[in-house]
């Protein structure tokens, strides 16, 4: 038993030196994943741990926004539909039929993917600011419904007393925080897959993509199912760690957001719109504890958004990822930047292109 728990430790060891430590990007998504789940150890405030976990499900909301609209190119500005769909069918489910809230939680976040292959079944035909605009009016039209029935869904003031999912402030945080852990890091490992490399291509050129035999109707629906579930799991989370929903999670004000916080961060990043909560939302909550802002803090925001654009037009995450590595010319294979060789094949590294290092023609056989 000791040596193959040895054996593991140190077969973590190797991968995490080889893997992760080599490259800044990856070392910085470990410190900042390590700081999550070490924060109530160090720092148990209530009202920080609130904000944090709050903003573990924003990064949910906006990571799923971006498998969708950054890399399958189907920009949705009614994304916050998933997002109510959840938080209601779990609020539902657990408040007038008893259920248990970590079954509900997974079943709002079913409801949310079927809502995702339903509104896609019926925007696909479109394309382009159409297909974006058909997706503006499926959150005004659930939101009318709930309105039609306010003995079922609470009307205006929303569904209240539902059953949290921990007792604890520190549990609640670390459900948040595990769970965003988990969906973003599978969202990253989608996107680089095989289906997130068809996803790119639709984006870029779906007739091309037809053309070489993929139904690319197949792999739009799964995507909108996709996101619809992480952001229906977003939303169901949202209603239990309040105990309250209501339209707001419907509001189209959220769904700009979310577009806000993916272009701040990075289009077809998965980490890019993740970072940009991180940044975002404390931000707005941390100027809103000031009263002397006021209404400022919205003018800050936007000033802060509008800088960060014009100085970084492609996003936050990859203008940083391409100030600290480099990509080898030989073997695509990222650096770091201040390495005068790549750490696989050798090539010395030239001037750097937008992140590139082109390898030396010397290197190259005559």
């Amino acid at each position: 038993m000791r040596q193959t728990l040895t054996f593991w430790l140190r077969r973590a060891w190797v991968n995490l030196r080889g893997e992760v430590l080599v490259l800044p990007s990856r070392t910085l998504v470990l410190a900042w994943t390590a700081s999550l789940l070490l924060l109530p150890l160090v720092y148990p405030d209530p009202y920080v741990l609130r904000v944090l976990a709050l903003t573990c499900l924003f990064a949910i909301f906006a990571a799923s926004w971006d498998l969708l609209g950054g890399y399958a190119g189907q920009i949705n500005f009614g994304h916050s539909l998933f997002f109510g769909v959840g938080a209601y069918g779990s609020s539902v489910l657990c408040l007038r039929l008893g259920l248990s809230p970590w079954l509900t939680v997974f079943i709002g976040a079913g409801l949310a993917a079927l809502s995702g292959v339903a509104s896609a079944f019926i925007c696909l035909r479109l394309r382009g600011s159409y297909l974006s605009l058909a997706t503006l009016a499926f959150p005004l039209i659930l939101t009318g419904l709930l309105f039609a029935f306010p003995d079922f869904s609470g009307g205006e003031l929303g569904i209240s007393g539902i059953a949290s999912l921990a007792a604890s402030r520190t549990a609640n945080y670390y459900i948040c925080a595990c769970a965003m852990l988990v969906v973003v890091f599978g969202l990253a490992a989608l996107a680089d897959s095989k289906f997130g490399l068809v996803l790119h291509a639709i984006r870029d050129d779906e007739i091309a993509v037809r053309a070489s035999g993929l139904n690319t109707t197949r792999y739009k629906l799964a995507a909108f199912a996709i996101s619809g579930a992480a952001a229906g799991l977003a939303g169901a989370l949202f209603a239990h760690l309040l105990r309250v929903a209501g339209p707001s999670t419907l509001e189209l004000a959220l769904s700009f957001q979310v577009v806000i916080w993916g272009v701040f961060g990075g289009l077809a990043t998965i980490y890019g719109p993740v970072a940009a909560v991180f940044i975002l939302y404390p931000l707005t909550e941390w100027l809103g504890s000031f009263r002397q802002f006021g209404e400022l803090r919205l003018l800050i925001f936007a000033l802060v958004v509008l800088v960060v654009l014009l100085a970084m037009p492609r996003g936050l995450a990859p203008w940083v990822r391409d100030k600290i590595e480099m990509v080898c010319a030989r073997c695509k294979q990222r650096n770091i930047a201040w390495r005068t060789s790549c750490r696989l094949c050798g090539a010395p590294a030239g001037p750097r292109v937008d992140g590139v290092a082109p390898a030396a023609a010397a290197q190259s056989p005559r």
